[in-house]
């Protein structure tokens, strides 16, 4: 550590005793503390009940050890490379030391950049840019969008969703064996999935996709913040994942992985801090000399506090231990799908079928209910923020709920005698920040919204269901 840094170490000196203390709470399997545990809302039938938050999936609160961290670096917060003042160059060091944290959080090859991005949807536009000429991508329609879109000027093969994990590495090896002519390919998959939380075959895909010559680019959105991701063990070439999912919400994400063809690439933005030298030609034009570095796609004025945010959640996971970590969650899946299971009308979603390893993420469906209503009544008469609708990832929920493009917002139910069926879905997600009671209540509610239906009137607004005021 730099004795600039000492600076910020010793701010937070007094947040990491805390932490600490907090981490070996968990290890005997209590949640790690997060911002707006303890907020209340109100219940349209009278009163107010903590907030339970089960939309994990879309944003994860901060960890408070991250919001503490940032708040104590934050006086100290300067401009990042290109400034001579103490304040900027402790925020330089810090900025460059969060590269570094990320890098090791990450098990990546020495040889391997971090590139500090806006989200995951920018790293993988970012890696779409940096595609040699003639490359060719695969990509599974099961993905989210921003790792099912950003291909699109590409030579692009989207495949179709497969049913086993050992269907999935089937039909990439069938795809890649018939790509002609042979030249560059890369694959694009995810690691756990946005919409049924199903763990991907991430190590077999890649060793399909390296006996083919393609690379590998693995969307961590969902699987960051719940597993250990190694880019060395799992011998991908890049990852790719968003802090507002791994716990630190401030406008930073991550690709990460091997330099060669985003060195050799145009700079995804011009500007500052991309450019090492820029000089005007005799006839009038710039020339200009790119970084190699990662700095070469980090143009403009970097989001230090994202970044630090970023490797704050990285160490704060890390000292949590995620054996610990992954143990209770699989533990609130197991209760959650038990839960769930005792309720005939409810239908869960899954690809690789009822043994499928999962994170804490679960869509579903109920009988005789418009989803919108569902997840609004869950909000409105107990306080639970889940989330409903195509979760970005509309090929992947209409092949699973066999439904067509229409949408529909209305609140009434499906009409099941006429062959209608839920054209979206509602889903639950959790992780490390959830307590019990969340998931407790969230069963209880599912069981006496099935059983007596809503205690409010509903109507629709702008095409979601909202209750009457």
């Amino acid at each position: 550590m730099s004795a600039r840094l000492s600076t910020v170490a010793t701010a937070t000196s007094v947040t990491s005793a805390s932490a600490a203390a907090s981490d070996g709470a968990c290890r005997t399997a209590a949640p790690l503390p997060v911002l707006g545990r303890d907020v209340t809302v109100p219940l349209v039938t009278g009163g107010e009940v903590t907030y339970a938050a089960l939309d994990y999936a879309a944003s994860a609160p901060a960890l408070q050890r991250v919001w503490d961290d940032v708040a104590a670096y934050a006086p100290y917060y300067g401009s990042v490379h290109r400034g001579a003042g103490y304040l900027s160059q402790l925020s330089t060091d810090l900025f460059e030391s969060s590269r570094t944290t990320v890098h090791r959080f990450l098990g990546c090859r020495e040889a391997d950049q971090v590139v500090f991005t806006r989200s995951t949807t920018d790293s993988l536009n970012l890696l779409a840019a940096a595609l040699p000429a003639g490359c060719r991508v695969f990509v599974f329609e099961t993905e989210h969008h921003a790792a099912l879109l950003p291909w699109q000027d590409a030579d692009v093969t989207y495949l179709d969703a497969p049913r086993t994990t050992g269907e999935a590495v089937r039909t990439l090896e069938a795809a890649l064996a018939d790509r002609a002519p042979f030249g560059p390919a890369l694959v694009c998959v995810t690691g756990a999935s946005n919409v049924t939380g199903e763990l991907w075959p991430v190590r077999e895909l890649a060793a399909a996709a390296h006996a083919h010559g393609a690379r590998i680019v693995l969307d961590a959105a969902q699987l960051a913040p719940h597993h250990p991701v190694s880019v060395r063990d799992l011998d991908i070439d890049w990852v790719a994942f968003s802090g507002h999912k791994l716990y630190a919400p401030f406008g930073s994400g991550v690709l990460a992985g091997r330099a060669d063809w985003l060195q050799a690439a145009e700079p995804y933005l011009a500007g500052g801090g991309a450019s090492r030298t820029v000089a005007r030609r005799p006839d009038g034009g710039v020339d200009v000399e790119w970084h190699t570095t990662a700095a070469r796609h980090e143009a403009g004025s970097p989001n230090v506090i994202g970044a630090y945010a970023i490797a704050s959640a990285c160490k704060a996971l890390t000292d949590a231990g995620f054996d610990a970590l992954v143990a209770r969650e699989r533990q609130l899946t197991e209760q959650l799908r038990a839960g769930l299971a005792e309720v005939p009308e409810v239908r869960v979603l899954s690809l690789f079928g009822e043994g499928a390893a999962r994170v804490g993420v679960l869509s579903f469906v109920v009988e005789g209910w418009n989803s919108s209503h569902f997840a609004a009544a869950l909000s409105a008469e107990y306080g639970i923020g889940v989330r409903d609708g195509l979760f970005c990832a509309h090929p992947l929920v209409r092949t699973l709920l066999g439904s067509d493009p229409a949408e529909t917002g209305e609140c009434g139910a499906p009409d099941a005698a006429a062959g209608e069926r839920s054209l979206n879905a509602i889903r639950v997600s959790f992780g490390a920040g959830t307590p019990d009671e969340h998931i407790e209540r969230f069963l209880r509610a599912v069981k006496e919204l099935v059983r007596e239906g809503a205690r409010w009137d509903y109507r629709t607004e702008n095409g979601r269901c909202v209750p009457v005021v």
